[in-house]
């Protein structure tokens, strides 16, 4: 069965078709670094990782990215005099790392910070100015404007008439064609930090947000990749207006919009504008990283989730009834740890998968198969009981819920995708050093790595790590 995914500007499902199958290319939109993590938080970027999980498996290699806002109104007004904006937005970037390693999120092939690539963002204005879709405001404010009404595609994403939208609220209108235009570029104002400003063409300023977004897809994945993610709050105005300024620069831009479902509080969006969130770390304290990541997985990813203390327990029970299964055949086999993880993805589950990530339905699969498996025990058959843990283990492991690692001893799956999370994190920091040319930086970096037991090696692929030993 061939991949479908739901493509929200299709508005329905569609077989999934890349352009290259020996890359994927995924663009997710990362977090805006103003404040730390909300549960939601982590549960979109756990949708996501699951699907380049299964790409991974269906495909071999994915290039994912996931970017970081660090420059914003938001990281701005929360910053105070003693934690200025780029140490406030740094901080908060590694709360936001600590707790998508903390359930085992992958960390990204590239996670750039918008910071990084404002001449890509300056550039990209410049052809929306050459190619008449984007003006400089008549005020002298030095803000850039895209002109919705100058393409005639603008609201093809969520389907809607540009007449019909809100009002973009990101700056002042008074110098706009049409309430909808949106910034690309913001002038300077008073009261503004003078560091939180880059020089332009324009006048100093820094970038709209949705500049962002397109201009470091273009800059690490091309004028066209496969799929483009983000939560479903994401798809106006971001999205909308993502789409409309890659077009119309004369990107073809994302094939696929994969948009995930929401956590709710009694039926409310979780906000932090609304003040009903729950921190990601206040949930991860508590309780296993696993349970955590089943709850989060269990429902479908396009669907809204009302967590409840309920959804724990129903995760853990769910995970103990696995674990309690391989313990059975470990016991009464004697086979192997490695032998028991070493089974084949049952066809079943793989249709689940490819039927747009139907992970509650290959949930199903991976009990049936625990059912299958202790009734092969009860029987005293233990080719078959032995067959379904391995069948078990390896779909535990296309999900990230691998428990075999743990039960030997070896340090969890999501121990090992922590650890990863953070040494990657460690060296995007040091080659962010080195292109700055911050040796001294780049040296304690590498030095902390190394006290650590850790060793790196520079390749012209990329920097690896390994534990010394």
């Amino acid at each position: 069965m061939t991949l479908r995914l739901y493509d929200t500007r299709a508005a329905s499902l569609r077989d999934f078709v890349p352009l290259d199958p020996e890359n994927i290319t995924m663009y997710v939109c990362g977090p805006t670094v103003q404040s730390g993590p909300h549960i939601g938080h982590v549960r979109a970027a756990l949708g996501f990782d699951i699907l380049r999980r299964w790409l991974t498996h269906c495909y071999g290699r994915v290039t994912f990215v996931r970017n970081v806002t660090d420059i914003d109104d938001k990281v701005i007004d929360n910053a105070t005099a003693t934690e200025p904006w780029w140490a406030l937005a740094y901080r908060m970037e590694q709360e936001f790392t600590a707790a998508y390693a903390g359930v085992g999120i992958l960390s990204p092939t590239y996670e750039p910070r918008a910071t990084a690539s404002i001449p890509q963002m300056q550039e990209l204005i410049a052809t929306l100015i050459e190619r008449g879709h984007a003006y400089p405001a008549s005020d002298g404010s030095g803000d850039v404007y895209f002109d919705v009404r100058s393409w005639s595609d603008y609201g093809s994403l969520t389907h809607q008439r540009p007449e019909d939208m809100e009002a973009a609220a990101d700056a002042d209108p008074r110098a706009k064609r049409s309430p909808q235009d949106f910034a690309l570029w913001k002038g300077a104002k008073p009261g503004e930090p003078a560091d939180a400003t880059w020089q332009s063409p324009w006048g100093a300023g820094r970038p709209g947000w949705h500049i962002e977004c397109s201009a470091m897809s273009r800059r690490y994945l091309g004028a066209e990749f496969d799929i483009h993610g983000g939560g479903l709050d994401l798809r106006f105005p971001h999205h909308e207006n993502e789409l409309a300024q890659s077009t119309a620069a004369g990107d073809a831009f994302a094939r696929y919009w994969v948009h995930n479902g929401l956590v709710t509080v009694n039926g409310q969006k979780m906000s932090k504008s609304l003040g009903n969130f729950t921190l990601a770390a206040d949930v991860l304290a508590g309780r296993d990283p696993l349970v955590v990541r089943y709850a989060l997985a269990a429902a479908h990813y396009r669907s809204s989730l009302d967590l409840s203390e309920s959804s724990w327990t129903e995760a853990e029970a769910a995970l103990d009834r696995i674990e309690t299964f391989r313990q059975r055949v470990l016991r009464q086999t004697d086979a192997a740890p490695a032998a028991v993880a070493a089974g084949e993805i049952p066809a079943a589950f793989a249709i689940a998968m490819d039927d747009d990530l139907g992970v509650p339905q290959a949930l199903a699969v991976v009990h049936e198969t625990v059912r299958a498996g202790n009734t092969a025990l009860d029987a005293g058959d233990a080719v078959a009981a032995t067959g379904a843990a391995g069948a078990v283990q390896a779909m535990l492991a296309v999900l990230g819920l691998d428990t075999a690692t743990a039960a030997t001893g070896e340090g969890s799956g999501v121990e090992a995708s922590a650890l990863d999370a953070l040494v990657q994190a460690m060296i995007t920091q040091r080659a962010q050093a080195r292109a700055d040319k911050d040796w001294a930086a780049a040296d304690r970096i590498r030095d902390a790595i190394a006290a650590a037991g850790i060793t790196l090696e520079d390749t012209p692929a990329g920097t690896h790590w390994s534990i010394d030993g």
